[in-house]
């Protein structure tokens, strides 16, 4: 053992078991109440170790559980081998993941196969080195490879430790440094060509893994996936096994990175409980998932919790097949793999909704004049039909209807708002439109990760596709908040999940308005290395702090009003929050691509706005040349623009008129003359990843915008 490591375990107080000769596992003493010798606790990977503190920031350390006497809280608490354990019992011969290889088929893997490679994998992890409650960092696009290198990181006792694609060498350093990363696995040369220029400041890095394209195998220390395979294949299963007896159910297996849009990203430290109970009760919120049958498609970044806790989590305890996408899948392919996969589930962010809502109308402006009438009325049924589901006026069953429409019952078509005018708008409109987008076997269409405007949710309504939302974040392992139609309304947040709880700091009411704050089996450990932060984020009574501020309804519907740190304070003392006005200054001007309000203590409140772009299909960066959709309405206005720069450079005096006029009509539905918008400007390019106003779930990193257009926004100001 060299004297770093020496060090590390000192300061950990850690153990070393030994059996015939060989060091096989590593454990923490840490935590283990009066004094009981860690090597007694030998009955993993579904044990729980007795501990009094519902925290812990340290590697090694276990936390208490907060298991309920009855209820979705009081499920027993299950590893993540032991359900990979238990799914494979029961579906051993169950598709778990499809990847589309270059001959354009389907290559399929079992769920048995799917746990044979993970443990072949998790061996070969241990051959070149990982210790106990160090890292695997896994660095690219959602693949087999990818879930199989988490979940072999957390069978061989590591942590298993998600790094964006997007991320610089530097960011990419922090990761592996602060987990204390003994293996990367990356997907191609352009990721490992990252992580090559930093290995000299990286102490506990033993080895690089490729799984994609030509591996230069010459470079010491980097290895191909098959090499891997190889390496696991030749190991004997003994300490693979005495590690699996060592883990703990209430021990970290998982290091998500927060977006660190306020100082170096925080490891977020998850425990087996945390992610398996909280896609246990996901599941049991949706409640009709169907083993073997269902099949989703993985696409947002996997370093997301809430990607990990439906694509590899939820899935797991359902045995539902996962079908990769493309890497280009936010540029546009997702609507392809959506055509040939049909999924059953649909969870995305809110700009891949966005973008379907701008095709289907790129689509509808192009159509005939009944066409159009057809299409306006069937929405109008469907809009009619959802919204009396969802007030409970209406029981969900259809009236069946002849193959041959009589000429009256196409009459009651166009004046009747029942189930029998759905139905027939749901035949003539809705189907194709589900058809051309890939989701006409879908029954459960999700958003999260940021806020969707309720106007493009009440589009897809008209459309037959009631889009519900799903609240949480990183420290609550992905959700807190599930919707399942018709239980769900165009504004809310989702439904509180059972089996967790909810307060709001700073109300006197127990249903708010104040500050989110959760608690629960989904609440994470604490911030890796990290205390002080951990004990901000985490108070004495176990109440997790969101930052959210919200409100209830009678039905248990969370309602998110803004959020502490984006909240503005004006210059007079007002609070405004700004996702609500940016969403009704973008459903006045359709063509806005992002508004970010500003306002902090300022006078008066401007907003920075850009106009949607077309996309650089091999970059994602946003081009000069304006959207088709864009053009159009330009052109309607008189104007012979077709960039952005011919707009911002001229101040075209015809767009800007049109988005004063905008701002106007947002302004009508401001409840204060201190929420009104008094300045405006056109930013000169939309904002992308790569440019930085974006993260990798497409959400606005508003200090990086406020940083790069300083100089526009002190001109609001100037006077």
């Amino acid at each position: 053992m060299d004297e770093d490591l020496q060090q590390n375990h000192a300061a950990n107080n850690t153990t070393v078991i030994v059996e015939n000769g060989e060091e096989i596992v590593k454990v923490s003493k840490m935590q283990v109440p009066n004094g009981i010798s860690h090597e007694k606790y030998m009955n993993g990977p579904d044990q729980v170790i007795p501990v009094e503190n519902y925290t812990s920031c340290v590697p090694g350390g276990h936390v208490k559980l907060r298991v309920a006497a009855r209820g979705v809280a009081s499920e027993p608490p299950i590893s993540v081998p032991g359900l990979l354990n238990r799914t494979v019992a029961r579906y051993p011969d169950a598709t778990a993941l499809a990847t589309k290889k270059a001959d354009g088929k389907w290559h399929k893997i079992t769920y048995k196969q799917y746990q044979e490679r993970v443990r072949t994998v998790a061996k070969g992890f241990l051959k070149l080195g990982l210790e106990r409650y160090h890292s695997v960092c896994i660095l690219g696009f959602n693949s087999e490879q990818w879930f199989v290198a988490d979940l072999a990181a957390i069978h061989a006792g590591g942590y298993a430790a998600g790094i964006y694609t997007t991320n610089s060498a530097d960011a990419c350093y922090h990761c592996l440094t602060s987990s204390r990363a003994n293996i990367c696995a990356v997907q191609d040369k352009k990721q490992l060509d990252k992580i090559l220029s930093i290995r000299h400041k990286l102490p506990h890095l033993k080895a690089l893994v490729q799984w994609e394209g030509n591996v230069d195998t010459s470079v010491p220390g980097v290895y191909s996936w098959d090499q891997l395979l190889e390496m696991g294949q030749k190991e004997p299963d003994t300490q693979l096994n005495n590690i699996l007896k060592s883990i703990s159910v209430n021990e970290c297996c998982t290091l998500v990175y927060t977006s660190g849009t306020v100082g170096p990203p925080k490891a977020v430290m998850l425990s087996h409980d945390s992610l398996t109970w909280d896609a246990f009760s996901i599941s049991e919120r949706v409640s009709d998932l169907k083993p073997a049958q269902d099949r989703i498609i993985s696409f947002l970044p996997l370093s997301h919790v809430a990607a990990q806790v439906v694509d590899i989590y939820t899935t797991l305890s359902n045995a539902i097949p996962v079908f990769f996408a493309q890497p280009d899948a936010l540029k546009g392919s997702i609507v392809e793999t959506l055509k040939e996969v049909r999924p059953t589930r649909f969870l995305g962010v809110p700009r891949v909704w966005e973008k379907m809502y701008e095709k289907i109308m790129a689509v509808g402006a192009s159509s005939g004049a009944i066409k159009k009438r057809i299409a306006l009325c069937a929405k109008d049924k469907g809009l009619k039909y959802h919204q009396a589901r969802i007030n409970g006026a209406l029981s969900s069953g259809m009236y069946s209807l002849p193959i041959d429409f009589t000429i009256d019952e196409m009459i009651q078509f166009w004046v009747d708002g029942s189930a029998f005018g759905y139905n027939m708008a749901k035949r003539l409109v809705f189907k194709k439109v589900h058809d051309s987008l890939g989701l006409d076997q879908c029954t459960t269409f999700v958003t999260a990760a940021a806020p969707l405007s309720p106007d493009i949710k009440k589009f897809f309504l008209s459309l037959d596709i009631p889009i519900v939302d799903a609240f949480g974040m990183s420290e609550a392992s992905g959700a807190h908040t599930l919707s399942i139609y018709p239980k769900f309304s165009l504004d809310s947040a989702g439904a509180l999940l059972d089996g967790t709880e909810t307060m709001f700091g700073g109300s006197t009411s127990p249903n708010g308005p104040g500050e989110i704050m959760m608690r629960g089996r989904h609440v994470f450990m604490g911030y890796l290395n990290d205390e002080a932060k951990t004990n901000e984020a985490i108070d004495d009574e176990g109440w997790l702090h969101s930052g959210d501020i919200g409100r209830v309804d009678s039905n248990n519907l969370l309602y998110i009003t803004g959020r502490i740190k984006e909240l503005l304070i004006t210059a007079g003392g007002e609070n405004v929050a700004p996702v609500l006005i940016e969403q009704t200054v973008q459903a006045e001007l359709l063509h806005v691509g992002y508004a970010v309000l500003i306002g902090d203590r300022r006078k008066f409140l401007s907003i920075l706005l850009t106009l949607k772009s077309k996309v650089n299909s091999e970059t994602g960066d946003p081009l000069d040349d304006l959207e088709s959709e864009t053009c159009k309405w330009v052109a309607s206005l008189g104007s012979t623009a077709t960039k952005v720069s011919q707009i911002v450079s001229t101040k075209d005096p015809l767009i800007y008129k049109a988005i004063e006029e905008g701002l106007a009509r947002a302004n009508k539905h401001a409840i204060s003359n201190a929420q009104k918008i008094q300045k405006f400007a056109i930013l000169p390019s939309d904002f992308s990843v790569n440019s930085g106003e974006l993260g990798p779930t497409l959400k606005i990193k508003r200090n990086v915008v406020y940083e790069k257009y300083k100089d526009i926004i002190e001109d609001f100001y100037k006077d």
